[in-house]
């Protein structure tokens, strides 16, 4: 028996990732889009939590890049309904903020099933680092 299997490559070598970014900042999502996309990888961009949570909900992704601090609809919100759902065994999520994050809300974000914490600014080539060996 022979079965065909396609192993895509980005464009820097490594396995192209889905991803999906979830921030208010379109400046952000602008930019971390162009440059992930550049490298090969297929992105998709929500810039609320309520869009986002339905993407995730919609669809599959690698690794989501959630972040935390959003008006209306936060990324708590969205990690509090994936987990209240039972949904989030399903995700890699990976936060970014740009505000502190006290201990005990890591505890309890990690509890809840986030795969880490990342603080804004991050640059670009470090967070595509990061996140291809979160995937690998």
């Amino acid at each position: 028996m022979r079965f065909n299997t396609t192993l895509i490559i980005s464009k820097n070598g490594n396995m192209m990732m889905k991803l999906l970014l979830i921030d208010d900042n379109v400046d952000i999502t602008v930019m971390f889009s162009k440059y992930f996309k550049l490298r090969g990888h297929d992105v998709s961009v929500a810039n609320d939590g309520q869009n986002g949570l339905q993407m995730i909900e919609n669809g599959k992704f690698d690794v989501i890049l959630l972040d935390l601090a959003m008006p209306n609809f936060s990324g708590r919100d969205v990690v509090d309904r994936l987990y209240n759902s039972g949904k989030m065994d399903h995700h890699t999520i990976v936060t970014l903020t740009a505000s502190s994050v006290s201990d005990d809300d890591k505890v309890e974000l990690k509890k809840k099933g986030i795969h880490s914490i990342l603080r804004k600014p991050i640059d670009p080539d470090e967070l595509l680092t990061y996140l291809e060996t979160v995937k690998s």
